[in-house]
C-alpha cells in the first residue's frame, strides 16, 4: 500500500512538474533514464552474485558463518567483507535483507551494511586523492569502528 501512495505522489509531482516547465521535466527524464542504464548494469551484476551465492550456500552455512549465535566472530566477518565490497546502498538494503531470510544475524547484517555504505576500501585511493591520505584512512576507520557500534544496538534492540 505504501510503495502505491509513494508512486502516485511521485508521478503527481511529475505531471505538476511538466505543466510548470515541460523542457526541464523532460530533460530530467532523460538524465534519470541515463543514471538508471548507468547503475543497471551494476546492479544486476551484484544481484546475480548474491543469488549464485545464496543458492550454493545452505541456510545452515550462513547461520554458522554470520547467524546471531555467531557473535562477535560473525559481526567481524561482515564488517571486513562489506568493508571490502562495493555496491549501491539499495543493492545493499535487499542483500541485507536476503540474509536475514537465510538466517544471518541482525547485529550481523547490520554490520555489514554499515561497512558497505561507509568504509571504502576499493575507493581509498579516489579519496585520498580529494581529502588527503590520513583524512581519508581516518574517516574509514572511524566508520569501520562505527559499523561494531551500530551491530551491537541493533543486536541488543532487535536480538
Amino acid at each position: 500500500m505504501t510503495s502505491y501512495i509513494i508512486y502516485s505522489f511521485c508521478i503527481i509531482l511529475l505531471i505538476i512538474s511538466f505543466f510548470k516547465d515541460k523542457e526541464k521535466t523532460k530533460l530530467a527524464i532523460k538524465n534519470g533514464i541515463k543514471s538508471w542504464e548507468n547503475i543497471m548494469p551494476q546492479f544486476l551484476f551484484i544481484v546475480i552474485i548474491v543469488a549464485v551465492l545464496l543458492s550454493i550456500t545452505d541456510p545452515n552455512s550462513i547461520s554458522k558463518l554470520i547467524g546471531p549465535d555467531s557473535g562477535f566472530i560473525g559481526i567481524s566477518l561482515s564488517s571486513i567483507v562489506g568493508s571490502i565490497t562495493m555496491m549501491p546502498t539499495f543493492v545493499a538494503f535487499s542483500t541485507g535483507d536476503s540474509l536475514l531470510k537465510s538466517g544471518a544475524g541482525y547485529a550481523q547484517v547490520a554490520a555489514l551494511i554499515s561497512t558497505l555504505t561507509m568504509v571504502g576500501i576499493l575507493t581509498f585511493s579516489l579519496e585520498a586523492t580529494y581529502m588527503g591520505k590520513k583524512a581519508t584512512f581516518y574517516r574509514n576507520l572511524i566508520a569501520f569502528l562505527f559499523a561494531f557500534v551500530v551491530a551491537f544496538f541493533i543486536g541488543g534492540v532487535l536480538g
